[in-house]
């Protein structure tokens, strides 16, 4: 008998709770609505924010993959080397790493961009130093930061001009947090077993994201094209220079040879003549000289537009419809979840704090 009323007492009554929590509909009435509102008013204040994606293939150079065994084993484990390799000293998987680096980042200070609504023309620099909502919640911390900044004011070189900073690796405190600002806003991604690059970017304006991704996009097809025929274009200057002095050479002897024949034309002596071989030989020299320059030259230009990389864009940037940020149903229905939960805890307290206690001395 005395096992079976133990076994009837560890039995849960169910009913006994419903009714205690029906009990307190009040309570339930009233955490609930208190927590819909503070949770709007608070997701409210919240400003949103929208996304948009870019992406595109690069072409690539020649496959340091090696033997077809190194490549099956790669891709085994989920890479192409053919596709992300390159006799490139900078590979695709490094161009993440640009936005770290001061100058590509200033770089895109001066881009236009115009809002929406068509309110606002500016510059992405004055854009995010001037124009940027805040939560009201963050009010305080804003306006103690700003008075840190004006404390001091006299190591931050003065604010900068509305396209940014002269010399991108010597930023000002203001220059820096607007370059950390477009650090948080646009990111790359590279796929590592197809070689596509992601572009991604966040602004609180859906017009100004889809601008910022279609000039970052343009910013780094520039920047692989200048790296990938940078050599070419130093060899293209070099033997342009040296065509350029070997034509003023063959032109300055062909003109002296020409006055020369026509001073000469009827005398018969011997030292003239000499004079007028040697020219010509110094001139065919420098006529030689101009056309194989001048090969080398065409040579130079043709590896330029060999090394320029074609682009392939698989996924243009768009006017993003819908905020990617904050999700404001899904945290009001959470915060509304979450009173309904501390709300139970709260009511069924002292049976929860008893049935701890039977525990412990069990």
């Amino acid at each position: 008998m005395t096992e079976e009323k133990k076994a009837k007492s560890e039995v849960i009554d169910l009913s006994v709770y419903a009714k205690k929590l029906w009990a307190g509909k009040k309570t339930y009435f009233k955490t609930l609505s208190l927590t819909f509102v503070l949770a709007c008013v608070y997701i409210l204040g919240i400003p949103r924010t929208y996304t948009s994606d870019t992406s595109l293939a690069p072409e690539l150079g020649n496959s340091m993959s090696g033997s077809s065994t190194l490549g099956s084993i790669a891709s085994a484990f989920g890479f192409d080397l053919n596709n992300i390799q390159t006799n490139d000293a900078i590979t695709p998987l490094l161009y993440p790493d640009l936005m770290k680096d001061n100058g590509f980042v200033t770089s895109l200070f001066d881009v236009r961009v115009t809002t929406l609504d068509g309110e606002l023309q500016t510059t992405y620099y004055d854009y995010l130093r001037t124009h940027q909502k805040i939560s009201i919640w963050s009010l305080p911390m804003v306006w103690l930061k700003n008075l840190l900044k004006r404390i001091g004011s006299s190591q931050d070189g003065g604010p900068a001009g509305e396209g940014g900073p002269q010399e991108p690796y010597h930023l000002s405190r203001i220059d820096n947090d607007v370059a950390e600002a477009v650090r948080a806003n646009i990111s790359f991604s590279i796929d590592k077993k197809t070689g596509v690059i992601t572009i991604s970017t966040m602004a609180q304006d859906p017009l100004v994201c889809k601008t910022m991704a279609d000039s970052v996009k343009e910013r780094l097809q520039r920047f692989i094209t200048d790296y990938r025929t940078s050599k070419a274009r130093i060899d293209y200057d070099y033997y342009k220079q040296l065509t350029d002095e070997a034509l003023k050479d063959y032109q300055k002897v062909r003109q002296t040879y020409g006055r020369m024949s026509d001073a000469n034309t009827n005398l018969v002596l011997r030292s003239r003549g000499l004079e007028l071989e040697d020219l010509e030989n110094d001139m065919q020299q420098k006529y030689t000289a101009y056309t194989t320059f001048n090969t080398q030259l065409q040579a130079a230009k043709a590896r330029i537009q060999e090394r320029t990389p074609a682009f392939t864009v698989l996924q243009g940037a768009s006017v993003p419809l819908k905020a990617a940020k904050p999700k404001r149903m899904i945290f009001v229905a959470f915060m509304v979840v979450l009173a309904f939960f501390a709300t139970t805890a709260w009511l069924l307290r002292h049976d929860i704090a008893g049935a701890l206690h039977q525990g412990v001395q069990a």
